[in-house]
């Protein structure tokens, strides 16, 4: 009897769960990400030129079918949403019309909706009692289905299903195709009049519309936009600019069309037109900054904000480069973003939409953004992605396009089982102030291409393909070894830059040098070695670019220089601010005087002065400082391994998937509070450290852990600097 009763609860049960459970908006993989990021990223104008990318781009599937096997204890009715024609089969047979309304007969069922939309993506949303459509339905593009002479439908078994996908629209009528930003309206804080038309200015650096409010009479209207008061004021050589015509009789407000970035627009209008004032509606991505930093040191303080806003800026329907120029999505610049967010947002959508994007369909023709080194970090950012979220049924629908991108890889590697750059190929590195030789096997390009490898062989386990993990495995640990062989040169006691012909050059540079540290390649002594030879050398070609002290300064962290950092990031982004910026840069050279920090690229205003990659001091501090990170994935067992860096104190949030992990350090006291998971805090003291709970345990000499338990309760340590 009491057996009975559990029963008929679990299925009461079960059926509330279904009942409550919301429809969504849904698609084949991918697909939404390719159509609006084609969009998106044909946004780019420059002087009012239309500007597309230099890579090949992919298009949505135009014919999708959607499957969902039913087992109904009653009959329901549904109803059903469409973007795009679309027919409907129950049970294979095939409904007249298109019908909104459905009744399903209570028992089993196969229910079938084929969509056709050649403009935008093929989206479904059906909803019913206990029926909606969600991650649980089955997507393809191609059912190969056939009648033979009889009439009788073949079986599909052939067909490959996945998974399909969704996003937030949980509203019919909230169409998939219908996404925009946000926008909510602006003031200006200033407006100068000049010799031919005023100067506006927004306070700093934003992005969105300009409103000419009351805007009335005859004539010409030019826009000029400026991230700097000197490119605004620059009608020849601004980045962008708009230019409309206007007949009003009646003054109105007028919405300048297409989004722009800037902190300065320089408004010329002819005499006969007449205006009261210039505002803006700011455009953006609504996010919650659910990770923080504050410390004793506000230089750093402003640092860690201004780091913020750059990286809210650049946080669009995907994470892009930056917001004047070139408004694209770089798999290298996405992968810092990536990183950042977590430690700020944990935003894991915008993370899987802009992977997708980058991915993009099969067949594989060049490297992804038509840049080698860029590959690489589009498959490193895939386990990253698993690892600080936990969503394996990601890598499980992604990994069928990650093994064609890497059989595209290894078909066009040398004898060695290197990658050379080949017709086609742009090798970047980085943007240097000095000579960067592209040519024969370069020693970063190597380092990149074997932590890619091992990123398939993990990724290859995470889906049960053995065979997979085994040749990956293979091949990694085959160029591991040939790493130090081919370019470790003991006179420099480092990694030389490239090698041509198996011969070494005599060049050194740092880009291989502080990946070897950073992903363990080198071992103890030659990293320390590394240090001095290459990282605190000043004859070494100096890095100028946030992107690459991105990587410089976390190798330094690795290494436990976290005093010398902060120094650094005080010098370098603590530069730029007292330059007046309000968000980071795409390049900062210390040297460079008066308008010369705008130019870039032969162009006098080149120069991108909000760039993701700028922003890198959001994860140094969040992963260094505070000193958290994922050991499992999707925080289920994380470190904390907190270091001031010459701070007398500092506190901050770290996000995790299922809650926070907040950290207060100063030279006496460590607080910890963990909402999920669970994981060792782990500190020095030159004295026996005291916790409030829990039992500390001794590493080594001066060295101590604490097991933390992700439970919301607080922990304190007291310990002796």
């Amino acid at each position: 009897m009491k057996r009975n009763f559990l029963l008929i609860l679990f299925i009461a049960l079960s059926f509330f769960t279904m009942k409550a459970q919301k429809a969504t908006w849904i698609w084949y993989p991918g697909d939404y990400e390719i159509w609006l990021g084609n969009n998106m990223n044909n946004n780019r104008t420059e002087r009012g030129a239309f500007f597309p990318p230099f890579w090949k781009m992919n298009s949505h599937y135009v014919l999708v079918e959607f499957s969902k096997k039913l087992d109904l204890p009653q009959s329901e009715e549904i109803t059903i949403a469409v973007e795009g024609r679309y027919n409907v089969k129950l049970d294979g047979k095939l409904l007249f019309g298109a019908p909104q309304k459905l009744t399903i007969p209570a028992g089993k069922h196969n229910l079938n909706i084929k969509v056709h939309n050649q403009a935008t993506v093929p989206a479904i949303y059906v909803s019913g009692k206990t029926i909606s459509s969600d991650e649980s339905w089955k997507v393809t593009f191609e059912d190969k289905e056939w009648i033979d002479e009889s009439g009788k439908a073949s079986d599909t078994s052939a067909t490959t299903y996945m998974d399909a996908a969704c996003w937030n629209f949980m509203d019919s009528t909230h169409t998939p195709s219908q996404f925009k930003l946000n926008t909510e309206p602006m003031s200006a804080v200033a407006a100068t009049p000049q010799k031919h038309g005023v100067l506006v200015d927004f306070g700093k650096e934003t992005f969105g519309y300009i409103c000419i409010q009351q805007l009335k009479g005859k004539g010409t209207v030019s826009v000029y936009y400026g991230e700097s008061k000197e490119e605004a004021l620059s009608t020849e050589h601004c980045e962008t600019l708009d230019r409309f015509e206007v007949n009003n009789a009646e003054a109105k407000d007028y919405t300048v069309q297409g989004s722009k970035a800037f902190r300065y627009v320089y408004i010329v209008s002819d005499a006969g037109l007449s205006f009261t004032k210039i505002s803006m509606f700011y455009e953006f991505l609504p996010e919650t900054y659910r990770g923080s930093f504050r410390c004793n040191d506000e230089e750093i303080n402003r640092i860690w904000e201004v780091a913020a806003y750059t990286m809210h800026l650049t946080t669009r329907e995907f994470f892009i480069d930056g917001i004047k120029r070139d408004r694209w999505v770089w798999s290298g610049d996405a992968i810092q973003s990536y990183l950042m967010n977590y430690y700020l947002f944990f935003d894991s959508h915008t993370v899987g939409r802009t992977i997708n994007l980058l991915r993009g369909k099969d067949p594989v023709t060049s490297h992804t953004n038509t840049i080698m080194d860029y590959t690489f970090y589009w498959f490193m950012s895939v386990y990253d992605y698993y690892l600080y979220t936990g969503d394996r049924h990601f890598i499980q629908q992604l990994y069928p396009r990650m093994n064609s991108m890497m059989e595209y890889v290894l078909e066009r590697t040398n004898k060695e089982g290197m990658v050379e750059g080949q017709t086609g190929d742009w090798v970047f590195v980085d943007w240097a102030d000095g000579y960067l030789d592209k040519h024969g096997e370069l020693s970063f390009e190597q380092i990149l291409f074997c932590k890619s490898l091992e990123t398939m062989a993990l990724c290859a386990d995470l889906v049960k393909n053995d065979s997979d993990k085994e040749k990956y495995n293979k091949l990694a640990t085959s160029l591991k070894l040939k790493l130090e062989p081919a370019f470790w040169n003991k006179e420099k006691q480092a990694f030389v830059h490239n090698r041509i012909n198996g011969k070494q050059s005599e060049s050194v540079t740092r880009y291989a040098n502080m990946f070897g540290v950073l992903f363990g390649y080198l071992d103890k002594a030659k990293s320390e070695t590394v240090k001095k030879s290459v990282l605190e050398n000043d004859s070494i070609l100096k890095i100028s670019t946030p992107y690459m002290r991105f990587y410089e300064l976390e190798s330094l962290c690795a290494l436990g220089e976290q005093s010398m950092v902060t120094k650094e990031m005080k010098a370098y982004w603590g530069g730029m601010l007292k330059l007046g910026a309000t968000s980071f840069w795409e390049k900062y050279n210390p040297e460079d005087q008066g308008s010369k920090h705008y130019a870039m690229y032969g162009r006098p205003f080149g120069k991108s002065l909000c760039h993701a990659w700028g922003a890198s001091p959001i994860y140094l501090l969040g992963k260094y400082y505070l000193g958290v990170k994922p050991v499992k994935p999707g925080y289920s067992e994380f470190s904390v391994r907190p270091s001031l860096g010459g701070l007398k104190w500092m506190e901050g949030t770290v996000p995790t998937p299922k809650g926070n992990i907040h950290i207060y350090m100063n030279s006496s006291f460590i607080k910890v509070k963990a909402d999920q998971g669970e994981g060792y805090l782990i500190f020095k003291s030159k004295s026996n450290p005291k916790a409030s709970t829990g039992k500390i345990e001794q590493m080594g000499k001066n060295e101590y852990r604490l097991l933390i338990q992700g439970n919301g309760q607080e922990v304190a340590i007291s310990y002796r600097q």
